[in-house]
């Protein structure tokens, strides 16, 4: 009798092991998959928030140009994670009409621009950390980078 005993004993914990080892293998993917669309939210609203703050931006330098030389507007920006640079006027950080926000997500780097009618030019490559920032907005009539343009500056305040 004893070892009929054993026996079942061997079988129920092989059984037991069996069922919680399918358990997990039907649990593993749902959690997978969780994870992945945590990571793709996440990457969405990084470009969400860093959206809202390039149009910020552009929506201030087309006020501050109306406004004319001397001008000047401080704009409070939030930067979220994961970005990898930010880019006033154009990829040089020359004259130009756009303000890009580069944001890595799961799929790659995704370019975020806001387009102004007005020349911008500036410099927020430093301020790739994730926070808030205040940002000095002025009309200088003409830009530091090409004095032949005027255009509004975009900068850190200093």
């Amino acid at each position: 009798m004893r070892r009929n005993n054993g026996k079942s004993r061997l079988q129920s914990s092989l059984e037991l092991l069996i069922t919680i080892s399918f358990g997990l293998m039907i649990l593993l993917p749902i959690i997978v998959i969780g994870f992945m669309q945590i990571t793709n939210s996440n990457s969405t609203l990084s470009a969400t928030v860093a959206q809202q703050s390039s149009n910020k931006l552009a929506s201030a330098a087309a006020i501050v140009a109306s406004s004319g030389p001397g001008s000047k507007e401080m704009v409070l920006i939030q930067i979220p994670p994961n970005i990898k640079s930010i880019l006033i006027g154009n990829n040089t950080n020359g004259v130009g009409h756009e303000i890009k926000i580069i944001v890595y997500t799961s799929g790659g780097n995704s370019d975020i621009i806001s387009y102004t009618l007005v020349n911008v030019s500036g410099n927020l490559g430093a301020d790739t950390l994730q926070g808030q920032y205040l940002v000095n907005v002025s009309d200088m009539g003409q830009c530091p980078s090409n004095p032949a343009v005027p255009c509004v500056y975009i900068s850190t305040k200093t």
